[in-house]
């Protein structure tokens, strides 16, 4: 991927967060095999669907997102995984043209034309389709990230939805974010979100674990309108309040047109930012240097981190992109580790499953933890989780700069 690309997937996750036996076929079967109770099974050529963005504002991420899809099966395959001998992989993808209408139509397409295996979506539209797919579309197994807010599809365990990343839960609070900013010296706190549910539900939780960690909250602005850039009452509001700390749970473009206001008036305090680490970012000139020093986190095991995890899964990005080893971006990170969670409950469910059996069997599986990429595992089957952990980096100069070796993680507080 050049760095005209990942500056353009770094626009694009600004437009996106508001917030993984035996042989049954020849190489040559295509079509997923035959229909039965179970569903389709797998043999010979699987195909898997991935909702991909390929049109409309958020287009620009659509081939990193794909990169980390393939880079993944690519990887399967290389290593030898347990199905590689028995199975090839196709991955098909259907445009949600950044809309949730668009999202349906892409999921009806993927299960009725397409007769997917399988679904790869971590789209913030799936709003859109989440309904069809989880009745109509019920036989069709899932596997993503929530990314389309709060919808209780996500949270209920009797469907066809598989998370590969933590499920946002809006009144579960952990203390890892409010120990980060008080090891950081903070002691009053300004906080600032888009008018949006699940931007305010992030921020809520995030000042209400700064406040199990002793940092009192001075400011909250919770009515900044998406993509906004017009901050100049928020840098007065902040100023004014005398925090000497902020959290800006809003997308980078809007984050850093704060900090640039803030760093402006010459305030020099913690800023931590939950969006924006990657490549995208260092390569983007301006923004770059108006980030400088200020905190960054992931829940996925940085390169940085230099663990076995983390550098296979750059090298593997690398190779698929032709870019160079280093930082992954947030959509190739997605990719990889939605499709790592497939993959993990097809080699326990066995090569030749069918959909209800990969289903029935990734339901009862806690022990994935996206092959070392998580500090511990994430189950299928419940959204109780003892703790919550995240790596936190500071941008200084062209390199992100962990805050220790190992992640930080904090379990449950009263809030």
């Amino acid at each position: 991927m050049t760095s005209r690309k990942r500056t353009a997937a770094y626009l694009g996750l600004a437009c996106t967060v508001a917030m993984l036996a035996s042989a049954c076929g020849s190489d040559d079967e295509a079509g997923g095999g035959g229909e039965g109770g179970g569903g389709i099974a797998a043999e010979g050529t699987v195909k898997v669907g991935l909702v991909n963005h390929l049109s409309g504002p958020n287009a620009a991420g659509s081939e990193a997102l794909r990169a980390g899809v393939e880079a993944r099966f690519a990887t399967y395959e290389s290593e030898g995984g347990a199905c590689a001998g028995d199975l090839d992989f196709e991955v098909v993808e259907a445009d949600d043209q950044s809309s949730p209408q668009g999202n349906l139509t892409a999921v009806q397409s993927l299960v009725q034309q397409e007769e997917v295996y399988a679904i790869i979506s971590a789209s913030p539209f799936f709003n859109g389709g989440i309904g069809w797919m989880t009745t109509q579309g019920a036989q069709t197994p899932v596997v993503g990230y929530a990314l389309d807010g709060p919808q209780p599809q996500w949270l209920e365990f009797d469907n066809n939805l598989f998370s590969a990343f933590p499920l946002p839960v809006a009144d579960d609070v952990y203390s890892s974010l409010g120990d980060h900013l008080a090891g950081k010296g903070a002691t009053k706190l300004a906080g600032v979100s888009f008018a949006a549910e699940s931007s305010q539900a992030g921020l809520a939780n995030g000042l209400a674990s700064a406040e199990a960690a002793g940092v009192e909250v001075v400011y909250e602005n919770t009515n900044v309108q998406f993509g906004s850039t017009d901050v100049g009452p928020i840098v007065l509001g902040i100023l004014d309040s005398g925090a000497d700390s902020v959290y800006l749970a809003i997308t980078p473009d809007s984050g850093l047109a704060v900090v640039a206001g803030l760093r402006q008036a010459g305030w020099d305090g913690t800023i931590l930012l939950p969006t924006g680490y990657g490549p995208e970012l260092v390569e983007s000139g301006v923004g770059a240097q108006i980030a400088q020093g200020v905190d960054f986190t992931t829940s996925i095991a940085p390169y940085e981190l230099g663990s076995d995890a983390a550098v296979r899964l750059a090298e593997a990005i690398a190779q698929q992109t032709g870019d160079e080893v280093g930082t992954v971006g947030f959509y190739e990170n997605v990719g990889w580790v939605s499709t790592d969670a497939f993959l993990h409950g097809l080699d326990a469910a066995g090569c030749d499953a069918t959909q209800q059996e990969l289903m029935d069997t990734m339901r009862g599986l806690t022990d994935f933890d996206a092959g070392g990429l998580y500090p511990s595992a994430l189950p299928f089957d419940s959204k109780d989780y003892e703790q919550s952990c995240s790596w936190y980096l500071t941008l200084t100069g062209e390199e992100y700069v962990l805050d220790g070796d190992e992640a930080t993680c904090g379990g449950l507080v009263d809030a």
